[in-house]
């Protein structure tokens, strides 16, 4: 399937896409079907556990993080 967006997981990808100040959004993404949580915006801050994005932290193991292309 061709996405118009890629899935952020590591660290490089965070600070490549804080970087250049990419829009990432949020999603949760379930057997079910798929949620966005949060339309995003560019990626302030990053740890082990958490990103930050438009002054919310999401937790890492939880959310799907999407950059558009």
């Amino acid at each position: 399937m061709n996405h118009t967006y890629k899935v952020l997981q590591d660290d490089v990808e965070f600070f490549a896409a804080a970087l250049f100040q990419v829009r990432v959004s949020v999603w949760h993404v379930q057997e079910d079907g798929q949620h966005i949580i949060d339309y995003g915006g560019p990626v302030e801050a990053y740890t082990d556990v958490s990103i930050k994005i438009s002054g919310k932290r999401y937790f890492r193991d939880v959310f799907e993080f999407r950059a558009q292309k």
